[in-house]
C-alpha cells in the first residue's frame, strides 16, 4: 500500500490523516510484528523527530477505536497493536517472543460466534481474542537439537 493509500484509509474512517498518523499506520501495516507503543516510537522517532510517545499512544488508540488496527493483549502487562483486522489467532513463541498471525478461515468466525452465543445472561460480546503459546518452528528445532 503506498503512502497515499495509507492516508486515504485513515481519511475513509473519518480521521484527519496527519503526517504522523499516516507514518504510524504505515509502520503497522508494513511491520506485522505486533509492536508496542514504545517499539513504534523507537522505530519512527529517527525519521520523525517531532514524534512523541504520547502522539504514538493516542494515534494507536484512535486507529483502534475506528477499526483500522486492533489492540491486543497477549501478556498481562503488554498492549500491542496489529493492523490485521480480519479474524485470526495470535501465536506467541515462549522462547524468542515472536508473535505470528494464524488464519484458519471460517473456522475462527464459527468459533467466535459459538463463544459469543455461549456467554448468555444478556451479555453482548463485542470482541474476542484468541492467543496460543508454544515454541515457534525455529525455537522448537533448536530445542530438539540441544
Amino acid at each position: 500500500m503506498m503512502e497515499k493509500n495509507f492516508s486515504q484509509a485513515i481519511a475513509a474512517k473519518g480521521i484527519r490523516p496527519s503526517m504522523q498518523r499516516t507514518a504510524i499506520y504505515e509502520y503497522l501495516c508494513t511491520h506485522p510484528t505486533h509492536p508496542t507503543v514504545d517499539a513504534v516510537y523507537r522505530s519512527l522517532s529517527a525519521t520523525h523527530p517531532t514524534l512523541s510517545r504520547t502522539t504514538v499512544y493516542s494515534t494507536l488508540r484512535l486507529l483502534a477505536e475506528h477499526g483500522l488496527v486492533q489492540a491486543i493483549t497477549i501478556e498481562d502487562d503488554e498492549l500491542r497493536y496489529d493492523a490485521e483486522t480480519k479474524p485470526h489467532i495470535h501465536f506467541k513463541c515462549r522462547k524468542c517472543g515472536r508473535i505470528d498471525d494464524v488464519f484458519i478461515g471460517g473456522k475462527i468466525v464459527e468459533f467466535n460466534s459459538t463463544c459469543a452465543s455461549s456467554v448468555g445472561n444478556g451479555c453482548k460480546v463485542d470482541a474476542i481474542q484468541t492467543n496460543v503459546w508454544g515454541l515457534c518452528a525455529e525455537c522448537a528445532a533448536k530445542s530438539a537439537s540441544s
